[in-house]
């Protein structure tokens, strides 16, 4: 079952990429990510009670207390940087950057949870950090640089590293506890984190200028947020962290085909080729 439940958050997350390329155009990303995280929490927590998991809560350890809230410390860091990276750069090269978390995903994973490597998930990691690279740079380019000249990449790149932080973390946070109820803890701490920031930086202001149609692009964004979290994290409770997280970053199908139609973002052939590998490299993670 974790496979299903990992297919459905990339569906989920491929969608929440591209509706927040749409709120982000003119919306500050920091603002974005607040107003987002709205959502998720709402809809984590409305989960969580129909299932009834909330008394769950008395019976988590300080240590999964811990992990939790460090989990998604993580996870508002990821967020604020990878919708900035979004607000600066195309979509077809900062998803291909972020799914870099993967590759650093497993490879903690083998440091710190005892997961086994072997060859084959070896070349699978391989191909996956290809074909980010191939996505993400354009030839006669010696670095990723967005027309906007932004430095989008360092961006992405923060993004990924906290992303597969969040993986972790979460891992070893939500032995024991119920998936829905260890989701809705972390976006709380993420919606804490991201007010936080965005009332010290004084995006708050920006609320009044923001259009109705761009806040309807956010609050699905958050829709399709939760839905993926759900998924995700259920997926990463029954499954093993180094073949969860591959899945998930299948999502960049459903981004790159939601970007040519929404947006008008096409791919080269290189990018094609990057796009090929990564997805080789993410199925071949399951016949490891």
């Amino acid at each position: 079952m974790w496979v299903l439940w990992a297919f459905g958050s990339a569906l989920c997350a491929g969608l929440s990429s591209v509706l927040a390329k749409c709120g982000v155009k003119h919306t500050d990303s920091t603002l974005a990510t607040a107003l987002r995280t709205v959502v998720v929490l709402a809809m984590a927590w409305a989960v969580v009670f129909l299932a009834g998991a909330q008394a769950g809560a008395a019976g988590i350890s300080p240590a999964g207390w811990a992990f939790l809230v460090l989990s998604g410390l993580a996870t508002g860091a990821s967020w604020l940087c990878y919708f900035k990276a979004l607000q600066w750069g195309d979509v077809n090269r900062v998803v291909p950057v972020d799914k870099l978390s993967t590759v650093l995903t497993i490879l903690l994973a083998f440091a710190f949870l005892g997961e086994e490597p072997s060859g084959l998930r070896l070349v699978c990691t391989a191909a996956i950090g290809a074909g980010s690279w191939l996505m993400a740079w354009k030839p006669g380019e010696h670095a990723p640089r967005p027309a906007s000249g932004h430095g989008w990449l360092f961006y992405a790149l923060l993004s990924a590293f906290f992303a597969a932080l969040t993986s972790i973390l979460a891992k070893l946070g939500m032995a024991g506890i119920d998936s829905n109820l260890g989701t809705a803890i972390r976006t709380a701490v993420v919606l804490v984190m991201a007010w936080a920031v965005a009332l010290a930086t004084g995006k708050t202001k920006g609320l009044r200028a923001m259009s109705g149609r761009e806040g309807w692009f956010i609050a699905l964004s958050g829709l399709a947020t939760g839905g993926s979290w759900l998924c995700y994290f259920r997926a990463l409770q029954l499954g093993p962290a180094s073949a969860v997280a591959p899945i998930d970053k299948l999502s960049i199908l459903v981004t790159v085909a939601f970007s040519r139609l929404v947006l008008g973002e096409r791919l080269g052939r290189r990018a094609a080729l990057g796009l090929g590998l990564l997805c080789a490299g993410t199925l071949g993670m399951l016949a490891a």
